[in-house]
């Protein structure tokens, strides 16, 4: 399915799509609020910033990554009017621009589903695992089959149109994964799943580095 880059993409409907992604998905809050104090938090595909918010209250540094530079100027809007301090930078998903192993805290939720093709979701969860630290966390969340909104049970690609207050409408490519397929892509990466469940439709996992933790799900 060919059609513009996500990143070129969003910086048409940023200052839209940012006014209509106020508040943190409750699954953020929760993982971070489980995980304590840390020295460096990522958040991978940070939009308008409102997960690097959440992570600001619990990490040093927070990192805020997007492919977007219109995403990452309403980050910065964001980041100024709330008072909290977070590193935005323009990169790719796929080539993190990170050290390896530094990384205690990240959060990547509604962005790998639009990376393609596989090979390319698949080089992003192992971007993931090279810059998670020893010991360090990670969420992972996806648009995924659970939801009511699709019929179809495997995954499948598509696009969802943003509409613009002035009407015109900007299709936005979408990987939409099923649970199993998900899983599958974890395994065929270097991360290791500690836990896997589905919320409000959408697949989620808490990942690591290192193979220390069997995997659990929970419905």
């Amino acid at each position: 399915m060919d059609g513009p880059a996500p990143h070129r993409t969003y910086d048409r409907i940023a200052a839209h799509f940012a006014a209509t992604r106020e508040h943190p998905w409750p699954e953020v809050e929760s993982f971070v609020a489980d995980a304590g104090r840390v020295a460096l938090a990522m958040d991978l595909g940070c939009g308008n910033a409102r997960h690097a918010e959440v992570l600001a209250t619990t990490a040093d540094r927070v990192v805020g990554l997007d492919a977007s530079r219109g995403l990452l100027d309403t980050a910065r809007k964001r980041a100024s009017e709330r008072g909290f301090d977070a590193d935005l930078v323009q990169g790719d998903a796929a080539r993190l621009p990170l050290g390896s192993r530094t990384v205690d805290l990240a959060v990547y939720v509604a962005t790998l589903h639009h990376l393609r093709p596989r090979a390319t979701r698949v080089d992003s969860l192992d971007e993931l695992a090279r810059v998670l630290a020893p010991g360090g966390r990670a969420l992972l969340g996806v648009w995924s089959t659970a939801h009511d909104r699709f019929d179809e049970t495997t995954g499948f690609d598509t696009t969802v149109d943003w509409t613009l207050p002035d009407g015109e409408t900007v299709p936005r490519y979408y990987h939409i994964y099923d649970p199993d397929e998900f899983a599958a892509d974890l395994r065929a990466s270097a991360l290791a799943v500690h836990e896997t469940f589905v919320s409000s439709g959408n697949c989620y996992a808490v990942v690591t580095s290192d193979g220390n933790a069997a995997t659990a799900t929970r419905g």
